[in-house]
């Protein structure tokens, strides 16, 4: 067994080797916790929580690290807006964020440091690079030199010059040069700061990843992980100045997803087509919105629209009705991984899609199989379900639930089942059909079989 992975840093699918043969480190970027998070951010918790999942089934240790980020601009602006203190904004959307992540079937991180708990190790590494003199001090700003990195640009492809062309780039008097980064600020009296050589303030927003990876992880760690968007500015500043500070590779495979669209354009608050996953989860069941965000490859842009999310409902309820016409029957306990087609398909650089194309084989097979072959063909669709976070549930309880508030009560379903039942022995089948068409104008397919009628929300 090998997994692949395509690398941002080489642009080519590599085959993964940890730097210890029986130990993963694994960091993703995580939230900045100001607000809500969006369906965009839930994207990369999904993706490496796939990946999470399939590590585990190879290497004996695997840690995996999401940050918190708990002290930026958007943070204080958002405290002083509500009149609060940015204790209680970063607590609040700090477990906020877990909970929706939760929802969504994301297991949680091994480690969740926040940036406030590792100034001093920001501070230490800003000091590094002043002594080897990748730094400089301006102003009461501490910034890295870009131009002291001969390959700076190397993971984006791009030269600095092409970096900077329409990049979101601070231009300020104090800086050498426009693609230098801040590394330490001053800190207004009224916002957070901390002391330092250089005054009293607080750390850039690139410090803070590497000097969490340094202080739990390990100079050089396997996989970094986040969106397509944190390619430049904030990965290529993280690559500068950890290998200027401290040499090393850093980080070994890089990986980013791609963006996400709502209704065929890009999410933006400015189009009103910003959609949080709290909003979402109001209106869809958590596996319904991680199915969706899994049906296209990771690496490939994703249009996010209600039409999807009903077929990924429509996916989940005929897994969830293949797994009930066989809830009575034992799992195989004998299923080798590494000759499943799901599985390979997990192992090329997590192509999901095919994964889920494989889950649909199993399930028709499961509906057409004879009683022998049962046990074995569950247990393969259940593997399936758990590497990709899906099929979490009860079969009934999945059918029959995900009612909204206006929806018919499964109490009322009951009722009107039972008095089909009673037309039916009673040879009124007109009246038998009408029940049978009622429930289905409320939204309930009935299902008879040799154990009565079962029956689910369509």
């Amino acid at each position: 067994m090998s997994i692949v992975l395509y690398n941002t840093l080489s642009a080519r699918k590599e085959v993964f080797e940890p730097l210890q043969p029986d130990r993963v480190t694994m960091y993703v970027c995580g939230p900045t916790v100001y607000n809500l998070a969006h369906i965009g951010n839930a994207r990369p918790v999904v993706v490496f929580d796939v990946l999470f999942r399939l590590l585990q089934t190879q290497y004996r240790e695997v840690i995996y690290a999401r940050n918190i980020t708990d002290v930026d601009d958007k943070i204080i602006a958002a405290a002083r807006d509500s009149g609060r203190s940015i204790e209680d904004v970063t607590a609040e959307f700090t477990n906020k964020y877990r909970e929706d992540m939760a929802a969504l079937n994301a297991l949680p991180p091994t480690l969740e440091p926040h940036a406030t708990h590792h100034i001093d190790g920001m501070i230490a590494l800003t000091e590094t690079l002043l002594a080897k003199g990748h730094a400089y001090v301006s102003e009461g700003h501490v910034l890295f030199a870009v131009e002291s990195m001969p390959d700076y640009g190397r993971l984006s492809g791009r030269s600095l010059d092409d970096m900077l062309a329409g990049a979101r780039v601070e231009v300020a008097d104090y800086k050498r040069h426009p693609g230098d980064f801040v590394l330490w600020k001053p800190a207004a009296a009224e916002d957070p700061g901390w002391d330092s050589p250089w005054g009293r303030g607080r750390p850039g927003w690139h410090l803070e990843c590497s000097a969490m990876i340094r202080a739990h992880l390990g100079e050089t760690i396997d996989i970094h992980g986040g969106g397509r968007d944190l390619i430049f500015p904030h990965h290529e500043n993280e690559i500068a100045q950890s290998r200027c500070a401290h040499g090393g590779d850093y980080v070994r495979y890089w990986m980013h997803n791609a963006y996400l669209d709502i209704d065929g354009e890009k999410m933006s608050k400015s189009l009103g087509n910003f959609r949080t996953v709290r909003e979402l989860l109001a209106h869809y069941r958590g596996e319904v919105l991680r199915f969706a965000l899994l049906s296209a490859h990771y690496r490939s842009p994703l249009n996010f629209s209600t039409d999807l999310l009903a077929q990924a409902e429509a996916n989940l309820g005929g897994f969830y009705t293949a797994l009930r016409g066989v809830q009575d029957v034992p799992e195989s306990d004998d299923i080798d991984l590494s000759a499943e087609g799901f599985y390979c398909a997990l192992e090329d650089d997590l192509n999901t899609p095919l994964a889920i194309a494989e889950l649909h084989a199993l399930a028709k097979q499961l509906h057409k199989a004879a009683e022998a072959d049962k046990p074995r063909l569950k247990a393969r669709l259940l593997a399936a379900g758990k590497l990709l976070g899906i099929l979490q549930q009860e079969p009934e309880a999945w059918l029959q639930g995900g009612a909204a508030a206006d929806d018919i009560a499964p109490e009322a379903i009951e009722a009107l089942i039972a008095e089909r039942q009673a037309a039916k022995q009673d040879r009124d089948f007109a009246r038998a059909d009408a029940i049978r068409q009622q429930l289905l104008d409320a939204g309930v397919e009935l299902e008879d079989g040799r154990e009565g009628t079962l029956w689910r929300r369509a």
